[in-house]
């Protein structure tokens, strides 16, 4: 085991198991698929003549699904093993968004778009729990920092391919995406297989951490408060608003969507590794907090904008933050678990919370953009994030120090540790 920062850094690649890097090139295809449909999402709920809430009732109902069935994800996980509930979920992600291609009406697509938050709930679930099992506790912000990356460069490639493909058919998007999730099953499946690491981590019988055990935890209490303003800024309000504010109010082509959400992720992978890096080695909450304060204040600023440039220029500031912010917190919540810790619920509440952010982002933002203004709508929106950054300041670091650590300690144990970093 490396002994110093410098090599554990430097043996990042040795280190990791090779299924991490699966997941990592999983992700890469998912996030590709997902960029492709993003966009298009609600332009084609406006197509049949709905309001902004209307349209952005669809994204809400995605985030509703996967809130709903995420406590039976967990329960699924436990019981049938995280490659079994990986695969089905893509599988049925695959089926539904092949079927909203067909939609032809409102209803239509919000069931198929709902049916697809069950699916994407139970491979999001299952690809955490993989993670956490997988990674050694030193390395849990570059691993988080490595798969957010995998996500952030299929988001990249996606919207720069999906804005044309809006432009061709509407509907072209979510059959080239079906596709995509139809070849990352193949893909994981055959890498998978055979893997043994993944055998024994489905049947590690270490103790449970409890959802009320976890709550007592004020880091993990942030984290939730934080990944419930990352659902409303990232994958709510941006997804639900942005499309419109760019045709609406600044009067752009719809081909622009796409290249609005690749400048996002750009952003975004820029900071990732390096955020994971620095959390493994300096912490996790200093960049959990500069990264909620970051992302905030670039959301703020996007509602205020009245020029295409201005409005690239923060969303590139949102993205940055969004970089920075998503490996430590995430490491965070691993940290709490434990690397050999059976923590389902505690795992599906985290994901639940992004998920409660992402159905009220566009339903509050949108009604706020509706009947007041687009500029209150990102307002609130990014004042959310600068309130989850003030209620994490009192929370523990939760960077393992010692290797006598307790892999998820109890409250008690976690005011001891506290008491010993201090000063």
């Amino acid at each position: 085991m490396a002994t110093s920062t410098d090599q554990t850094a430097g043996a990042v690649a040795d280190t990791l198991p090779r299924e991490v890097w699966v997941l990592v090139a999983a992700n890469v295809l998912i996030a590709a698929g997902f960029g492709l449909v993003a966009p298009a999402i609600p332009i084609f709920a406006d197509s049949f003549n709905v309001g902004v809430t209307a349209a952005s009732l669809v994204i809400s109902a995605f985030a509703a699904a996967r809130l709903l069935f995420a406590p039976v994800a967990g329960g699924l996980v436990s019981r049938l093993g995280e490659r079994k509930v990986y695969l089905t979920g893509l599988l049925i992600v695959a089926l539904s968004t092949g079927a909203t291609a067909f939609a032809n009406g409102y209803v239509q697509l919000l069931v198929f778009r709902s049916a697809g938050g069950i699916g994407s709930t139970m491979f999001t679930v299952s690809a955490i729990a993989l993670l956490i099992h997988l990674t050694p506790p030193p390395l849990r912000g570059r691993a988080a920092g490595l798969f957010g990356t995998g996500f952030l460069i299929g988001n990249v490639i996606g919207p720069l391919a999906g804005g044309g493909l809006i432009e061709i058919n509407i509907r072209a998007p979510f059959l080239v995406y079906a596709l995509a999730l139809l070849i990352t099953t193949l893909f994981v499946w055959l890498m998978l297989r055979n893997s043994t690491l993944i055998s024994a981590a489905d049947s590690d019988d270490a103790p449970a951490l409890t959802l009320p055990a976890a709550l007592r935890d004020h880091a993990y209490r942030s984290a939730l408060l934080a990944n419930f303003s990352f659902g409303w800024m990232v994958f709510g309000v941006r997804v639900a608003l942005v499309p419109l504010f760019l045709v609406q109010v600044l009067q752009q082509r719809e081909g622009l969507v796409g290249i609005t959400f690749g400048v996002f992720a750009a952003a975004n992978v820029a900071m990732l590794l390096l955020s994971g890096k620095l959390a493994d080695t300096v912490g996790r909450k200093p960049f959990v907090l500069a990264g909620l304060g970051v992302t905030g204040i670039g959301t703020i600023w996007m509602g205020l904008t009245s020029s295409l440039i201005e409005f690239m220029a923060a969303t590139v500031v949102a993205g940055l933050g969004a970089g920075l912010l998503t490996p430590p917190m995430q490491a965070t919540v691993a940290d709490v678990v434990g690397s050999r810790g059976r923590g389902g619920p505690v795992l599906a509440t985290f994901q639940m919370a992004a998920d409660v952010g992402a159905i009220m982002g566009p339903l509050l933002a949108g009604a706020l953009a509706e009947d007041v203004s687009f500029g209150w709508a990102f307002g609130i929106t990014g004042a959310l994030a600068l309130i989850a950054a003030l209620v994490w300041v009192p929370a523990r670091e939760t960077l393992p120090t010692k290797q006598e650590e307790p892999h998820h300690p109890t409250p008690e144990q976690s005011c001891e540790l506290d008491a010993r970093r201090q000063p």
